[in-house]
């Protein structure tokens, strides 16, 4: 039995995925939001106004770029906060 750290709340659980039980519909509905926003506006500009706009916190976006269903369509982000397509 392996022990891991949700990524959102940080509460141990034993099960699969980066998230806990807990946590797992809130992620799923944040991260439709996050990929309805980059359909609608693109990924042009910074977490921080994606956060605001979109009312996902920068954590939870950062997380959200490394998701294998986002990699296809964009960069990861640079050095100044920008995001590239």
């Amino acid at each position: 039995m392996e022990f891991k750290k949700c990524t959102r709340c940080g509460n141990f659980y034993v099960t699969e995925g980066n998230v806990c039980p807990r946590c797992v519909a809130k992620d799923n509905m944040e991260f439709a939001t996050f990929k309805t926003y980059i359909k609608e506006n693109g990924l042009i500009g910074s977490i921080d106004t994606i956060s605001g706009k979109t009312g996902i916190s920068e954590k939870n976006i950062n997380r959200f770029l490394t998701y294998n269903g986002i990699k296809e369509d964009i960069t990861p982000i640079n050095g100044n906060g920008k995001i590239n397509l």
